[in-house]
């Protein structure tokens, strides 16, 4: 037990060191400044949160609802990831002006193309809500009668909590139920496309690169905001002006040196570091692999298509970087898992939590969490891979059947809300759907298809299949399926949903494709739902006691971070290397030299543009070079996820020194537990930026827009 105690002391003063963690920022007072300050920061907790001033967070929005931006002028410029704004840039982009082949540069604002339904979100205020969003709650018996109280309290709060007529008030979970917070915010509705580098350097490396370093991406893209002309939010109009921010980050020429202090600010999605050690066991020999092998196989159907036709190619660029995104990363994620021990560490740390539980006496509240657990996860592991099948293949990656759900959806709003609400739901289903058939190929889709319906039919639990996947030949399926359903083409399904409810339904009811997912669907919300909601339920009380334990049973010192929720955080670290495998390490930091050692002409991965070639050769890298080369990409100790893509990675000083947007692949484990050995996220350098937008494009427009600083130089200077 010593020896466990010793260990457990080395691990959580090991993790402190190296900065794990994802913060509150309306909280950083106290011992995350104190710890920021020691590792190098220059600035106070203020000046990133402050309700009374302008601070950093009025500069960092969530962008279009997945991803961080940054305000990078006085003119509302914003700044974010080149595969955050892939779908708009894709959006605009036709065989004759290829945005994401060529690129895009609005020269003058008059240029800058809107984005339908873009919107990008900021953080006002935060308030602590919990006292009031629990109340009445302990007094109830069962978990779904607190989870309904809690939701009436948080409706009665948002409505009554005071703001602005144009803002929105949020409230937020945390420590997995046992905190709440509201957050004020509001959301700008006229974003315009600015500027974009082509693929070759925005996407450079696809997704071979992905998830991967040494990185040599530079991964960004420009829009802007507009606002009604009391800076506002207000939708898209002629007579909207750019948006004069509370707040914008200065951008640093001065770059980086390893072991410097590094902060990113963003909106992590979904993080899960307080897990039991059974769950990351499922999640690493079960979960994860049946959803690798789904999204495998749908890849490799679609980039068959993508590589032999142009057109076909620019329809699926977004929806395969999409499916490929996460699949790649749940690889890493398995690999960094296994490698780094994480079960065996979480199972030393549950013996030394219940020899807590013991020691302060609270077994009847405490003793039985992790028998609980064992039991609960064990039991919903077969609905959870079947949830996870049935999410992967008819939701996700095979679009007849995912737009075949739409229609059984429209179905059960029939039979359980009534012709209004079908009506009602039929109008808004044909508003959005011709945006789903422009990137519609039914080849592609019914090669996807066969792959997919096959794993299904084979590897999802069989208790759980519905009677027309038992036994299924999936060739004729497949052909029978492609060669007479309405669901693939846009014409034909608007034939389909012609005429009154009972005349749709009786259609939409004799469409072979329909049938397929309607029989898929009956048997997955008859057989897994109800129980997978139970067992999940169970897990989601267990798991808040869980934490509620964690939080009451460790000392203050204690670093506990909550798990990202897509709310801001702030998370902080050191540029520094490291090393994924023996006798492999890896410096942190890439150049423009790695683009051309890379580089292969006419691959759709690592084609370079002759411009680029050009600068390179003649070493034109105007003010943004360094010692005779030109930075691309660094990383650093900033723990991350999905969501912090487009983050600004800022210096001691809060300027601007690059662009969030991935991870290292050993290091994608980090959603479930963060090692400071492997756990790197990677950033595209600014003066990388700068250097695209300004000796590439030459979009000197955009570069005069911009508050562009020393910060070394003027700290040698103070010093002399």
């Amino acid at each position: 037990m010593k020896f466990l105690k010793l260990f457990l002391l080395l691990f959580i003063v090991q993790t402190q060191a190296q900065q794990g963690g994802m913060w509150i920022p309306s909280l950083l007072q106290g011992m995350n400044e104190t710890e920021m300050k020691n590792l190098g920061m220059k600035i106070s907790a203020k000046d990133i949160y402050d309700v009374n001033h302008s601070s950093m967070k009025d500069a960092v929005p969530q962008f279009d609802g997945g991803c961080t931006a940054e305000v990078i002028s006085d003119k509302g410029l914003l700044l974010t990831n080149h595969h955050c704004g892939f779908d708009a840039i894709q959006n605009h982009s036709t065989v004759e002006h290829d945005y994401l082949r060529d690129g895009f540069w609005a020269y003058k604002m008059e240029d800058e193309l809107p984005n339908k339904d873009m919107v990008v979100m900021f953080v006002v205020r935060i308030d602590d809500v919990t006292s009031k969003v629990l109340e009445g709650v302990a007094t109830l018996n069962s978990e779904a009668e607190k989870q309904k109280k809690i939701q009436e309290n948080i409706a009665s709060i948002s409505n009554s909590s005071p703001k602005e007529a144009w803002q929105e008030n949020k409230i937020k979970t945390f420590y997995d139920g046992n905190q709440y917070l509201l957050f004020v915010t509001e959301t700008f509705k006229d974003i315009r496309f600015v500027g974009a580098p082509p693929s070759s350097i925005g996407k450079f490396g696809s997704d071979t690169d992905n998830w991967v370093w040494p990185r040599h991406t530079g991964d960004f893209s420009l829009f802007r905001i507009y606002a009604d002309k009391n800076n506002r939010p207000a939708a898209y109009s002629t007579e909207n002006v750019p948006y004069k921010p509370k707040y914008f980050f200065p951008i640093s020429l001065d770059g980086v040196k390893e072991n410097d202090f590094t902060m990113v600010l963003g909106y992590p999605g979904r993080t899960q570091e307080y897990l039991p050690s059974i769950a990351v066991e499922q999640l690493v020999n079960t979960l994860n692999p049946a959803k690798i092998e789904v999204r495998d196989a749908a890849l490799k159907a679609q980039d068959r298509f993508m590589r032999k036709d142009q057109a076909i190619k620019i329809q699926y660029a977004s929806k395969y970087a999409s499916v490929a995104n996460y699949w790649k990363k749940w690889i890493g994620e398995t690999k960094g898992l296994k490698k780094s021990n994480a079960i065996f560490i979480k199972q030393k740390f549950e013996l030394a939590f219940q020899e807590k539980v013991i020691k302060a006496g609270k077994q009847s509240e405490y003793g039985n969490l992790l028998t609980d657990f064992q039991k609960n996860y064990t039991e919903i592991k077969e609905y959870a891979l079947a949830k996870d099948y049935f999410t992967e293949v008819a939701l996700r990656n095979t679009e007849i059947l995912s737009v075949g759900y739409k229609l059984y959806q429209l179905e059960q709003v029939l039979n359980t809300k009534g012709e209004q609400a079908f009506n009602d739901r039929k109008t808004n289903l044909l508003k959005g759907i011709e945006d789903f058939y422009k990137d519609y190929n039914a080849n592609v889709d019914a090669a996807v298809f066969e792959q997919l319906i096959g794993l299904y039919a084979s590897k999802s639990p069989k208790q759980f299949l519905p009677e027309s996947l038992v036994n299924v030949d999936v060739p004729n399926l497949t052909s029978a399926i492609f060669s007479t359903s309405k669901l693939t083409s846009l014409s034909n399904f608007q034939i389909l949903l012609e005429g009154d409810s009972k005349a749709i339904i009786e259609k939409i009811n004799k469409d072979q494709g329909y049938q397929l997912i309607k029989s898929m669907a009956d048997a997955y919300l008859k057989n897994v739902v109800p129980k997978f909601d139970e067992l999940n339920l169970k897990n989601s009380a267990s798991q808040r006691t869980y934490m509620k334990a964690i939080l009451e049973l460790s000392p203050k010192s204690a670093r506990i971070f909550p798990d990202a929720n897509s709310t801001l955080r702030v998370t902080y670290g050191k540029v520094k290397g490291y090393k994924p495998n023996d006798a492999v390490t890896y410096e942190p930091f890439t150049f423009l030299d790695g683009v051309m050692e890379k580089y292969i002409p006419g691959d759709y991965e690592f084609d370079v543009s002759k411009k680029l070639i050009d600068l390179y050769q003649s070493k034109d890298y105007g003010v943004y070079g360094s010692k005779g080369k030109m930075p691309v990409c660094f990383i650093a100790t900033n723990h991350t996820t999905g969501g912090n893509s487009g983050s600004p990675a800022l210096d001691a000083y809060g300027n601007l020194i690059g662009l969030n947007f991935d991870r290292v692949w050993e290091g994608t484990m980090s959603d479930v537990y963060y090692s400071p050995e492997i756990c790197r996220n990677i950033m595209v350098d600014a003066r990388y930026v700068l250097f695209v937008i300004d000796k590439f494009a030459g979009a000197k427009n955009i570069i005069n827009e911009l508050k562009l600083v020393h910060p070394k130089h003027l700290r040698k200077a103070k010093t002399l």
